[in-house]
Parts: C-alpha cells; sequence; structure tokens
C-alpha cells in the first residue's frame, strides 16, 4: 500500500514522503495513529494544502520535546526486584515499570515513549532510549538491583555478582585424599607426636 507520511517515521521516511508499506502494517499501525495518509490523489491535494501547517505543528512538537529533553535525559531510576543467586530476575522489568520509576520523578512520559531492544532479566544498570518525538530521542539509566545498598553500589561501578561469589569463601576445607576412590569418605590421619 502507497501512503504519505505525516510525520518521521524511523527507517521509513519523513514529512511528505510517499513510500510503500504493506498493508497491515499501514492499517494497523500508520493509519490509525494518524502517521500516514492513503496515497491516492484526493489525500495528495490535501496534504500538498496543510503542508506548511502540519510542518510547523511538526517543528513546535520538536521543540516542546526538546526542552523536554533536558528534564529526561541522564536521570537514573532505581528498581528494587527479587532475583535468584545467580542474578536471574524472577519475572523481568517491563515498560510499564520504568514509566512508573521515572514519572515518580516527575518525568511525565508514556509508555509508547520507552524503547527496550530486549527484556531486562537480570540485576545490573542498563541503558534505556526514550523518544519524546520522532526526532527526539534521549538516554536514562535503569539500575536493577536486590536492596537499595545493592543499587548504591552498582551505581559506583562495583559489580555485585562478581563481589558476592568472590566473598564466598567459607573457611571450612575438606580432607582430600588424592588415592581415595570415588564415594569414599577421606580419613585424617592422625599427628604423630614429638618425642
Amino acid at each position: 500500500m502507497d501512503i504519505i507520511l505525516l510525520e518521521r517515521v524511523e527507517k521509513l521516511g519523513n514529512i511528505g514522503d510517499v513510500v510503500s508499506v504493506k498493508d497491515g502494517f499501514a492499517r494497523n499501525y500508520l493509519l490509525p495513529n494518524k502517521k500516514a495518509l492513503r496515497a491516492n490523489d484526493a489525500n495528495k491535494k490535501v496534504f500538498e494544502a496543510n503542508r506548511a501547517k502540519i510542518e510547523a505543528d511538526n517543528a513546535a512538537r520538536r521543540t516542546d520535546a526538546e526542552q523536554h529533553s533536558a528534564d529526561v535525559e541522564g536521570k537514573q531510576v532505581v528498581l528494587i526486584r527479587a532475583s535468584s543467586n545467580s542474578g536471574q530476575l524472577y519475572g523481568s522489568v517491563s515498560v510499564r515499570d520504568i514509566v512508573d520509576a521515572l514519572n515518580a520523578d516527575g518525568a511525565g512520559l508514556s509508555k509508547q515513549m520507552i524503547v527496550l531492544e530486549r527484556p531486562i532479566k537480570t540485576l545490573g544498570i542498563f541503558d534505556v532510549t526514550v523518544n519524546l518525538h520522532p526526532e527526539v530521542s534521549v538516554k536514562v539509566k535503569v539500575n536493577v538491583a536486590r536492596s537499595p545498598d545493592e543499587a548504591e553500589l552498582q551505581s559506583q561501578g562495583v559489580d555485585v555478582m562478581a563481589a558476592m561469589f568472590e566473598a564466598d569463601t567459607t573457611g571450612f576445607t575438606e580432607a582430600y585424599d588424592p588415592n581415595a576412590e570415588p564415594g569414599e569418605i577421606a580419613v585424617e590421619e592422625p599427628e604423630a607426636e614429638a618425642e
């Protein structure tokens, strides 16, 4: 299906471009979200008549987004989650969790603005992209930890999981007999008394 773009769409084109897309993408996403018009003669005339207004509205929204980006860029949110000893979360961090945490800081975002390349399923610090406008995007940091203390350590650059496994030394050593058969318990030999 041929369509006329009403705003910049990543990997597709800019305002006014006539592009060919799959029918489902146009019908289910671009047309209902008012990002495009069908490319027929009537719509081309309507678009050309309103082109200056559409571009002015886009420029106004872009300047608003650039001003808003100063409030959002570089923010760091801490999410406390339960995890296994290997650092795997019980569940995952969703877009809603990130939006709620950022909005608690006064960011004023919606779920559609957050871009997660893949689900967050482990402990650590992750960079997440926030698209405030098709032409304005910023990065925020999401710190996923088991406790506020761990979150503080991670923000200082400490790998909490590696530190936990290094510190896991107990003082107990098992007697080892290299000549023992498998399943046989090593017997400690009494020390000879000095005479």
